[in-house]
Formats: structure tokens, C-alpha cells, sequence
């Protein structure tokens, strides 16, 4: 999942707003600005979370992950049911081979969001790296049970049965993760590589070659 800024635009307007002037919001409801003030504590508290959200949310995307769980774990005080912050956060720990408090993070995100669909797909990554696969391949297949079209839930849950050599469950996923996207050549690398366990030869050259063809530079 591709991690989003959000939106401040309240305290950007509440700036611009001169003592006495009626605000219209979303709602159609007018507030006056003394009826404003009264509510501009519980907005501020909303803003600063965001704040904190949003900060973190940058210094993932240049590498600083210590600080980017910083910001998530203070956006967390201030608003403790973002699932989006428990989740971002995981994948920060994630990133620094924290797995177990990654784990913790995931966990978090999908009690409060039971159909979490990205937080059960990095739970699974993050059991998997972490050696438990049967645990990886229960959560890759709530991420299935949820959205059925989403190829990311069979390719990983391939690997995951790749890695306990359960052969024929692994290409029975490749074959689904590409026939939802026909052009995953990881879905045909790894669906080579097992077919080579099996000494199907014929077969997995057959994949390799697809890989190729897909990524001409799929060394």
C-alpha cells in the first residue's frame, strides 16, 4: 500500500478566519468564530496527530525509519484508533528487522480494522521472515478471503508453501497470482524455481523463459 499524506486543511482555514466571521463546513452547518473557539481544542488535538502522521510519513520515504516510528508512536498517544498509524508504524519496524513488534503494530492495525487487507498481507510478510510460515500462510489467506483479486495474497502465499515444501500448493498460487496479473514475472520466476525442485526441467525453463520475457533484465 502506497503511504498518503492527509489532509490539514482546517487548521490552514481556521488562520484565515477574522473574529466574528461564520465558517461553513462540510456539513452546511455555520459556526461563528466564538462558537469556533470552543470547538478548536478537540480540532487542534485532531490536527497534531495528523501533524505527527504526516511527519512520519515523510521521513519513512527518505529512510529514516527510527524517526518515522517516532511520529507514528506520537500520533498514536494523541489518537490511539489509527489503524493506519499502528500500521505504518509496523512497517517501519519491519524495514529496521524489528519483526516481533512489527507483528505487535499488525495486530493493532486489524483489531481495530478487522478487514485491514494490507495489514494482514504484512503481518504475513513479517511472520514469514521471521520463520513462522503457517502463521504467514493463515494471514495470506484472510488477505485472499477479503479480496479475492488481489494477486499479492496467492504470490505470497506461494512462497510461504514454497518454503515448507508444499510444492503443488505453491504453483496452485503462482498459477493464481498470474492469472490475475499475466504479467508478474516473479509470479513465473518463482513458479520456475519450484517446478526445478520437482526436476521438472522442461517446465521451469518454460517459466524462466516468460520471466525473461516479461523483464528483459531479470538477471
Amino acid at each position: 500500500m502506497r503511504i498518503k499524506l492527509r489532509s490539514t486543511a482546517i487548521a490552514a482555514a481556521l488562520s484565515l478566519i477574522p473574529i466574528g466571521q461564520p465558517l461553513v463546513i462540510g456539513t452546511g452547518a455555520t459556526l461563528t468564530s466564538a462558537s469556533l473557539m470552543l470547538a478548536v481544542p478537540e480540532k487542534a488535538h485532531a490536527e497534531d496527530a495528523d501533524f505527527y502522521y504526516n511527519r512520519g510519513v515523510k521521513k519513512y520515504g527518505v529512510g529514516d525509519f527510527s524517526g518515522a516510528i517516532f511520529d507514528y508512536t506520537k500520533a498514536i498517544e494523541i489518537n490511539p484508533k489509527d489503524a493506519e498509524a499502528y500500521y505504518n508504524r509496523g512497517k517501519a519496524k519491519e524495514d529496521l528487522k524489528d519483526y516481533s513488534g512489527a507483528i505487535a503494530d499488525y495486530n493493532k492495525a486489524i483489531e481495530i480494522n478487522p478487514r485491514y487487507v494490507d495489514a494482514y498481507n504484512n503481518r504475513g510478510i513479517a511472520k514469514r521472515k521471521s520463520g513462522d510460515n503457517y502463521g504467514a500462510i493463515a494471514d495470506y489467506s484472510k488477505v485472499i478471503e477479503i479480496n479475492p483479486k488481489l494477486f499479492q495474497g496467492y504470490f505470497n502465499r506461494g512462497n510461504a508453501k514454497s518454503d515448507i515444501k508444499n510444492y503443488s500448493g505453491a504453483i496452485s498460487d503462482y498459477n493464481k497470482a498470474i492469472e490475475i496479473n499475466p504479467k508478474l514475472s516473479q509470479g513465473y520466476y518463482n513458479r520456475g524455481h519450484v517446478k526445478d525442485e520437482l526436476k521438472d526441467y522442461s517446465g521451469a525453463i518454460s517459466d524462466y523463459n516468460k520471466a525473461i520475457e516479461i523483464n528483459p533484465r531479470y538477471a
